[in-house]
């Protein structure tokens, strides 16, 4: 992640969730996998191309995946 992206960048195009809900999910309520932001946050549920860059199917990929957070957040 050597861009910086603010809290308010949407990662899940789908239910338009932000970067912010997704850090919160992960530090605050304990996220550790792709399905636990999905319960917390409802990303990565749809069409599930934010996940990582093997599920992306836009012809434009996305900026930031799902993936990429956990990795650089989780303890």
């Amino acid at each position: 992640m050597a861009k910086k992206f603010t809290h308010s960048f949407e990662v899940c195009n789908c239910h338009k969730v932000t970067l912010g809900e997704i850090v919160y999910a992960i530090e605050q309520r304990g996220a550790t996998t792709l399905e636990d932001l999905g319960k917390i946050t409802d990303a990565g549920t749809a069409c599930k191309c934010c996940r990582d860059s093997s599920y992306d199917i836009g012809e434009e990929k996305m900026q930031l995946y799902l993936t990429q957070i956990l990795d650089k957040l989780k303890k």
